[in-house]
């Protein structure tokens, strides 16, 4: 029988290479394709035409003879194990469903319903979240699983926004006169488990037993038309980043004690960092000689010798707390802040950074008209240079129509690119005439391609101006700015036992805890500074302590403390990275967090070549440390939180 060429090649045979990256993104591969389903391929954010296009490829290529490549003798699709994991769970329900179908033809309610579908469908693939069954006139959708995220309840939540818009939008194309559709949305975070139930032709396939669906959607019966609400467990992990207004305890039928519930206005704009920082910043500790070195280029900068520090680190390992405390330190002197955050929901999308940027140091609104976004950003560019000229190239990349507000631009794609390139320097430029200028780029490892080529230019024309440029990335990011003398690495690692027990007395207000208990913190934070304040808070929070006074002591034996619910997602989006190994790691985490090679070959099903491959990618991924050569090879968690995860 023949076989089938890569997926990627399939997709670009069938003019829809657009999709290559969805799939991939969703662990998509030959051995799966045969299983999509239309709502499968509509979560993957695939248009309707081009899901018929696909479904109808799909079958041609069994009736043809071409099959996907799969080891001789696997079955079609393997039956999910079950899993217990973190997951944010999201209820939808098109409102006034019921008397739709009496007003409606079967025909047109069955359009209206294919829509609504067809809407959400996009919007939670865009987020990167999954559906896991339609029912009736809702949409069941899981965020954190097959694959979790670092943020799944934000994105669950900026999905829930967005489908209400979606829903709003569509109603202008609904050709039904008196139709107006809206929904609400349900979404809680916590523990369940997720796999297969049932047998033959009536399983269920990635079904989610527990507590945290139920609950999600009684939310979803509580919600007003047109919004979205959320339990206390999913707001603990969106607070900050979204205006949410408390609706107080209510009783949930199912649920012994009343859930506290929480509306989602709209995001509030705030980076992660500075989401956590409004419940407190804990005292930055053992980063004394890092602060040093930035106070140190921010010297040399204001002199008019531009510097670049090129920061990076793992994830919590106190980045952004370092700048933080950069600020602190300048908050007397004069000096001009652009702040500019990437985000991995616009990887792709050109200069989102930069003109995320204009619009918080424009104030724009939510509910601005054009007109009044065009006055603010003028007003913005007013302080530098020609305001019209620079608003003309700026606002239609802001979505702000200027049509016969300017003379119309007509400049070839190339040259429109190096005019907004021009206009931007131009702005930095004039800014740091008047004051030293600090510049500040969070996640550029989300960083979108456009801004980085803009941001070449930045770093060399810094150079000769009172400017401190600082690119904050994760490891796994490798900088295109390089080579030149203005630039410096630092690169940031994990604090030392003493600094991670300082850490802990700061969390607690200097309120010492037991003498264990500090220590089983300690060592399973193995020096993340996150992970040592979240770990902490967790505890405090918990039964295992009561207040003595002047000290905390224990209510009885000391368990081993689960992950707290902040750090889960992002714990299992890294092995989820990985899942072609991840059995492996899950195997090796029953062992210890060490253990040997040879132990874990007497009980892995896979051959000595394929568990060598495996070790050898978690190894390269920073999930294991590598001791000694074979036979006598040891291997170790790099995180105690990580083999719990």
């Amino acid at each position: 029988m023949a076989r089938m060429p890569k997926i990627a090649q399939w997709l670009e045979q069938l003019g829809l290479g657009r999709y290559a990256a969805a799939f991939s993104e969703n662990d998509i591969d030959l051995d799966v394709l045969p299983d999509l389903s239309d709502a499968d391929l509509a979560a993957l954010g695939v248009t309707l035409g081009h899901r018929k296009k696909l479904l109808r490829a799909i079958a041609a290529l069994a009736e043809s003879g071409i099959e996907p490549a799969t080891p001789a003798g696997a079955p079609a699709r393997a039956v999910a194990l079950p899993e217990r994991r973190q997951l944010t769970v999201m209820f939808c329900d098109l409102v006034g469903s019921t008397e739709l179908s009496t007003r409606l033809d079967p025909e047109d309610l069955r359009d209206v319903m294919q829509r609504f579908q067809e809407a959400c469908a996009e919007v939670i693939g865009r987020y990167g979240g999954h559906i896991g069954n339609y029912i009736g006139d809702g949409i069941l959708a899981y965020f954190g699983y097959p694959r979790a995220h670092e943020d799944d309840a934000q994105r669950a939540v900026r999905a829930g926004l967005g489908m209400v818009e979606a829903i709003e939008a569509l109603n202008g194309t609904v050709p039904l006169p008196g139709v107006q559709l809206a929904i609400r949305v349900g979404i809680n975070t916590g523990l369940v488990v997720v796999g297969d139930i049932g047998t033959g032709e009536s399983r269920d396939e990635m079904a989610v037993v527990g507590e945290t669906p139920n609950v999600a959607a009684r939310l979803q019966e509580l919600a007003e038309p047109g919004s979205v609400v959320v339990g206390a467990s999913t707001y603990r992990l969106i607070e900050g980043l979204f205006r949410c207004d408390q609706l107080g305890p209510m009783p949930i039928r199912g649920v012994s004690a009343p859930v506290t519930v929480y509306r989602v206005r709209e995001p509030t704009g705030a980076s992660r960092f500075e989401a956590t920082a409004t419940r407190g910043l804990t005292p930055l500790v053992g980063r004394e000689d890092e602060v040093r070195l930035l106070l140190s280029r921010w010297r040399q900068a204001k002199e008019g010798e531009g510097q670049v520090v090129l920061l990076s680190g793992e994830p919590g390992i106190g980045k952004s707390r370092i700048i933080e405390s950069l600020r602190e330190q300048l908050q007397d002197e004069p000096r001009v802040d652009l702040h500019y955050f990437c985000s991995p929901f616009y990887s792709s999308s050109a200069l989102y950074p930069v003109l995320e940027q204009l619009e918080r140091a424009a104030d724009f609104r939510r509910h601005d008209p054009p007109t009044a976004k065009l006055e603010k950003l003028e007003a913005l560019l007013a302080r530098v240079g020609r305001p019209a000229e620079a608003a003309a190239l700026l606002a239609p990349l802001l979505a702000i129509p200027v049509e016969g507000r300017y003379p119309p631009l007509e400049l070839t794609p190339q040259q429109h690119r190096a005019k907004v390139f021009a206009t931007i320097l131009d702005q930095l430029v004039g800014l740091a005439g008047r004051d030293p200028v600090l510049m500040i780029v969070e996640d550029a490892h989300w960083i979108d391609p456009t801004s980085i080529e803009l941001f070449q230019l930045v770093v060399d024309r810094v150079q000769r101006l009172p400017v401190l440029l600082v690119m904050i990335f994760r490891p796994d990011f490798t900088p295109p700015w390089s080579g030149y003398p203005h630039i410096t690495p630092l690169s940031l690692g994990r604090l030392g036992h003493r600094q991670a027990a300082a850490m802990v007395e700061r969390v607690t207000g200097g309120k010492p805890l037991p003498f264990e208990v500090v220590e089983q913190i300690v060592a399973r934070t193995d020096g993340v500074p996150l992970f040592v304040e979240e770990l902490t808070k967790t505890i405090l929070e918990s039964d295992l302590l009561r207040d003595a006074g002047d000290h905390y002591a224990l209510t009885g034996p000391l368990p081993a403390v689960a992950i707290p619910a902040t750090l889960h997602d992002s714990l299992m989006a890294r092995l989820d990275k990985l899942a072609p190994v991840k059995e492996v790691a899950q195997l090796a985490a029953t062992l210890g967090r060490v253990f040997s090679h040879e132990l874990l070959a007497a009980l892995s099903p896979l051959g000595q070549a394929a568990l060598e491959q495996a070790l050898s990618e978690l190894v390269e991924a920073e999930l294991l440390f590598r001791r000694g050569s074979l036979p006598e090879v040891t291997y170790e968690f790099k995180h105690a939180l990580l083999q719990d995860a």
